[in-house]
């Protein structure tokens, strides 16, 4: 199975600008645990999760006051829609995260968590179980 296959094409494209809160608001409005955060100045692209989020909060910092791109993890590993599912879990277990963007060219067409991964291959699991 491919990345384009689990990945979620409902990809949040915020600016280094938005507060921690905005952010936040807008990933829980649409269901996600992370967003791309578009640099247009510097045409990067990175990642906010929650778990970013999170940390700025443990850390007593103000969600009004904190902006995305100071949170946002800058190094991003990317995957292609045509990379397997081995590939990105394998990716993830070695970088330590649970969300990649998916790139087609240069631009974001989705995200795949590890939640993503484990949907698709829960179903498999259960079916060769059954068959043996």
């Amino acid at each position: 199975m491919l990345v384009r296959d689990a990945m979620s094409t409902v990809v949040l494209t915020i600016g280094p600008a938005h507060t921690l809160r905005q952010a936040a608001h807008l990933m829980a409005a649409r269901r996600v645990g992370a967003a791309v955060v578009l640099d247009t100045d510097t045409y990067g692209l990175g990642i906010l999760t929650e778990r970013d989020v999170l940390n700025s909060l443990g850390l007593g910092q103000d969600p009004d006051l904190e902006t995305a791109g100071t949170h946002t993890t800058t190094d991003v590993v990317f995957a292609t829609p045509t990379w397997t599912l081995e590939d990105a879990a394998d990716a993830m277990a070695h970088g330590g995260f649970r969300h990649l963007i998916v790139l087609d060219g240069d631009e974001p067409t989705g995200i795949v968590s590890v939640r993503d991964i484990i949907r698709c291959w829960a179903p498999a699991r259960r079916q060769t179980a059954t068959v043996a």
